[in-house]
């Protein structure tokens, strides 16, 4: 039995944890592949209109999914660590895409994720729908979902380590694990702190592949999810309250880390148009940049985004952390 795992949102962050669970119980696991023109046109044309750039995004990617797949996997996101909560559209995601993609009704497999503090999503109770729709029992659950565990940590520990995401995918798929370690980019001129959602960073098509494009220009990278989650509070807590979604207080928590780096020469914010939370998030990083005396710019995509529009924004930008960078050494300081 096939099922689709679309290529989209937390795919780029929870990908390893899943793959493995359905292989173990059995499953054939179809990765939908990279964002490209013609799914994200299927999306579009699917989804309600206003809705962002990477809801339209998976929704192509869904399509593509029931079309090689018996079922697809669209989890409800709800929490992982109370009183946090993620955006409303990943808590009703299931139902905006029976809502919207036809012939998806009873092929779309729908765990609600509403952990009260487990970032690791990997309680039995969660995946019940498992039993319900399959009849799986409690005990095949529960051994798959354990050795998904050690590989989703094992996964964690290379983002720790400084593998990007895109990269530690790539380890995991190839089971080079630790071996990869070693395409930690260290030699660049300047260091950026790249920030934003995995499905905005990673998503090749819509970021128009922003960290590839950096490293070409002998840019170091940092990404929030390189920031162990109990780090990226601690950096929280000067402010009065927290914000209420789980990943916009990953995202800001390892700004402010990356802000008191001295290695870190500059933060980029990639956003996607029209995103709530983000517009928040991206106002508080302009502020603590400001105060922090470190150069910060937006990159904001959508699915209109001019590859050119970006790519001169990147240079200038990068140009001017050289430039700095070059000043100072030449003062002495």
């Amino acid at each position: 039995m096939k099922i689709a795992i679309p290529h989209a949102l937390l795919y780029y962050y929870y990908f390893p944890l899943w793959d493995t669970l359905f292989k173990e119980l059995g499953f054939e696991v179809v990765d939908t592949g990279i964002t490209n023109k013609d799914i994200l046109d299927k999306g579009s044309k699917a989804a309600v209109s206003d809705i962002c750039a990477p809801i339209k995004i998976f929704t192509g990617h869904v399509i593509e999914g029931l079309e090689k797949a018996d079922y697809v996997f669209v989890p409800r996101f709800a929490r992982i660590r109370k009183p946090e909560y993620f955006c409303p559209k990943f808590m009703g995601l299931p139902d905006i895409i029976e809502g919207t993609v036809e012939g998806s009704h009873g092929r779309v497999i729908s765990p609600i994720i509403n952990e009260k503090n487990n970032e690791d999503i990997s309680s039995p109770k969660t995946y019940d729908v498992l039993t319900d729709i399959f009849g799986f029992s409690h005990r095949e659950i529960r051994l798959a979902l354990k050795k998904a565990e050690e590989v989703f940590l094992r996964f964690k520990n290379l983002l720790h380590s400084g593998l990007s995401c895109d990269k530690a995918l790539e380890s995991y798929k190839l089971q080079r694990w630790e071996k990869d370690l070693g395409k930690v980019k260290k030699d660049g001129e300047v260091t950026i702190a790249v920030l934003g959602y995995v499905y905005d960073v990673y998503d090749s098509f819509i970021s128009m592949d922003v960290i590839k494009k950096l490293e070409a220009m002998n840019v170091n990278i940092k990404t929030f999810e390189m920031v162990p989650i109990d780090i990226a509070y601690e950096n929280l807590r000067h402010y009065r309250k927290r914000l209420f979604w789980t990943f916009s207080n990953r995202v800001l928590g390892a700004g402010l880390f990356y802000l008191k780096d001295p290695e870190v020469d500059g933060l980029i914010h990639v956003t996607a148009f029209g995103c709530g939370p983000d517009a928040i998030v991206g106002r508080f990083l302009q502020y603590e940049s400001d105060v922090a005396g470190k150069p910060f710019t937006t990159l904001r995509v959508d699915e209109h985004t001019g590859e050119g529009h970006m790519l001169t924004r990147i240079e200038a930008f990068v140009d001017m952390l050289k430039r700095k960078k070059w000043a100072s050494v030449s003062r002495g300081v």
